[in-house]
């Protein structure tokens, strides 16, 4: 048979509805995506003009601190180590996505802002890079977000700030890497090393391997291609970048693969974890083995040196809960890296000791021939050649009678605990006489309230004068994400505490309301049909999966028991499930060698994890013998103390969240929302 002839015309025409129809689907998208305040080309055009109006330099001197910002860049002024310079960052409240393009210098000494407006400068920008060198602030990449999220714009442009005069200039050089963000860059002698990237439209992401140099004298830009069968690190944006004498150290980062399945278009994210070194001289590439006590896979962790040694704080793991549910967890360890022997391990501020066990540390010094060559090994083997009985008999009178009154104390803070509107925690009567000493003792080594930073990813960190500094960032609470302004400092000399210079301002998150909900949902629901969905294992889609940190601070110690005692009766399951591991998480109680079990006593908690604090303390004091042992044993001691209280209240908790759960399953007609990737 024949094939069957058509009418004339009839084919043309279904196409050109079905071709019309789309076109139309397509525009009524495109309108409710673009209105005039996300149109990217019109939004810069309008900088630029602005920018064309300033005809010389304006300094405000001592300004209020910078707004909440996170991906901006914060660098220390080659000329004066006590200045801190920031740049750029981005700021979303609910609603907006707010990118900035001020400049801010720091003095350290005074604590005073001064905020520079300079003609010629570089338009709004976050995830870029800065590097300084000599009198001069290099600016490369970064991208423009429009308000609504929906539009990127990625640059290409490279600008040179004269910290003297503070005057912009832009580079204009053939060679320059392509447009990106998310990229690194170290300064190497005279030059600047830039690796990395991701590049981001609305059709398609790409991510770099790359890697481009920049001769500071000749003003040349040059790409350095793999050779035939060298070692090359993958694709990656988001890692660390730090140089070390002539070694240059890659680690971690953030890959988005995409399914090759080409029936649906899903994609995932992995996490890298592992570090690489790359030696200028011939731009060659080697991995690096981890030894130690390396951090957990993390992503939007930040990174500096000082000395020899590297130093990891932050970023945030994505962990399945059960039903499904993934809850991102943020956090505040702080780990440090040898540089001369690639040992990982975690940095655990001093405890202060007495006078008396000073004088009593000063008289009883052990000679120099008892140190070993290599310290870490022989820590090891001290403490593997020997009994655990021997190992803390020294201080087993001491311990079971501190364990003893920190049982008492236990019971007294929950018992006259009251909490303010503000979350803080105030005792509620005086304790009675006995006990006066003992808890003056405890409350003077160990306060509940430790200040230190909160979890938080993307912050700015910089090393300036012996001193750590740690900046902005963003966390999630529930789910909402909580851009931070504060400001927090660290002696790396003493390594006693952490101080707050700038405290966090309150959030402001703006609601989206219930019909935006519904048209996203119906939106994104009619585009998974169309192109597939997203795997993606690194982001948070579920909104069941909240926050539990109820604020932008940090988490302390007695907001966490009223956390669990004030308000965890009224929380959902999820909910309650969540804020148990959120906590958990924030305080470091996830690891096992920093936390007492449920029941266990002081002595048998060093005895569990003396190595690991022997470890600890070895990167402090550099003792060996029966002096590192006594510092082992304060560092436990102290983190035994500050855990005791909320470790018996999460164990209540706990308790009557699984009765809960034994008792049957929870319904919910909560709708699930939209979350920002």
């Amino acid at each position: 048979m024949g094939k069957k002839s058509k009418k004339p015309g009839k084919g043309k025409e279904k196409t050109e509805r079905k071709t019309a129809k789309a076109e139309e689907k397509r525009a009524r998208r495109e309108s409710k995506k673009l209105s005039p305040e996300d149109d990217i080309d019109a939004i810069l055009l309008s900088i630029q003009k602005e920018e064309a109006k300033k005809k010389e330099v304006h300094i405000d001197e001592n300004v209020p601190a910078p707004s909440r910002r996170s991906n901006c860049s914060l660098t220390v002024n080659p000329l004066k180590d006590t200045e801190l310079i920031l740049y750029g960052g981005e700021f979303y409240n609910g609603s907006k996505t707010f990118v900035y393009g001020d400049l801010y210098r720091f003095d350290v000494e005074k604590m005073e802002w001064k905020l520079v407006s300079s003609p010629n400068s570089p338009p709004p920008r976050s995830a870029h890079q800065a590097v300084a060198w000599k009198n001069y602030l290099y600016i490369f990449g970064g991208e423009f977000t429009s308000p609504n999220q929906e539009r990127f714009h990625h640059y290409k442009d490279f600008w040179m700030l004269d910290l003297k005069t503070n005057q912009w200039e832009q580079l204009n050089l053939k060679g320059c890497p392509s447009p990106r963000s998310g990229h690194r860059m170290v300064l190497y002698k005279h030059k600047i090393i830039a690796f990395g990237g991701f590049y981001d439209t609305l059709r398609e992401v790409r991510y770099y391997n790359d890697l481009h140099i920049f001769d500071l004298d000749e003003f040349k830009w040059q790409e350095i291609k793999p050779k035939l069968g060298s070692m090359w690190p993958s694709a990656r944006s988001g890692f660390q970048f730090f140089m070390y004498q002539d070694q240059i150290y890659l680690y971690g980062g953030y890959y988005k693969e995409v399914s090759s399945d080409k029936s649906s278009s899903s994609e995932k994210g992995i996490v890298h974890a592992d570090m690489w070194s790359l030696d200028p001289k011939n731009w060659e590439w080697n991995k690096v083995k981890k030894s130690g006590m390396p951090p957990s896979a993390r992503a939007g962790f930040s990174m500096c040196v000082h000395k020899k040694r590297a130093m990891l704080f932050g970023g945030v793991v994505d962990m399945e809960m059960q039903g499904d549910v993934m809850m991102s967890l943020f956090l505040n360890e702080l780990y440090g890296f040898q540089l001369d022997n690639h040992r990982w391990y975690p940095l655990e501020l001093r405890k202060e000791k007495s006078t008396k066990v000073k004088s009593k540390k000063d008289s009883k010094q052990e000679p120099p021939s008892s140190i070993c060559n290599d310290k870490v090994n022989a820590i090891e083997e001290e403490a593997s050649g020997m009994d655990d009985k021997d190992l803390i008999s020294e201080y087993d009178g001491e311990a079971s009678y501190e364990e003893s009154n920190i049982d008492e104390m236990s019971e007294n803070m929950v018992e006259n605990l009251t909490i303010d509107d503000d979350r803080s925690i105030k005792s509620a009567s005086v304790p009675p006489q006995s006990k006066s000493k003992t808890i003056f003792n405890y409350q003077d080594s160990v306060s509940p309230e430790v200040i230190k930073p909160c979890g938080r990813i993307n912050a700015c960190m910089v090393v300036g004068k012996d001193t750590l500094y740690i900046y902005g960032g963003m966390m999630e609470v529930k789910d909402q994400e909580i851009t931070l302004d504060d400001l927090y400092s660290l002696n790396l000399s003493k390594l006693d505490e952490w101080k707050c210079i700038i405290p966090a301002s309150e959030s402001e998150w703006v609601e989206a309301s219930e019909d935006e909900d519904d048209e996203d949902e119906d939106e994104d629901d009619s585009e998974d049909g169309e192109s597939g969905h997203d795997d993606e294992e690194t982001d948070d889609d579920d909104d069941d999966a909240e926050g539990t940190n109820d604020g932008p601070g940090s988490l302390q110690m007695g907001d966490a028991v009223a956390l669990i005692r004030g308000e965890g009766k009224n929380l959902r399951r999820k909910e309650k499930r969540a804020r148990i591991e959120q906590i958990r998480a924030n305080l470091g109680l996830s690891d096992s060698q920093r936390t007492p079990t449920p029941g266990e006593s002081l002595r048998d908690f060093y005895n569990r994890t003396n190595l690991y604090w022997q470890m600890a303390a070895h990167e402090h004091t550099q003792h060996t013998g029966k002096e590192l042992r006594k510092d082992g044993f304060d560092l436990a001691e102290a983190r035994y103390r500050e855990l005791k209280p909320l470790l018996d209240e999460l164990a209540i908790l706990e308790t009557e969240q699984k009765a809960e759960e034994a008792e049957g399953p929870e319904t919910s007609s909560r709708k699930r929302g939209k979350k920002r990737t």
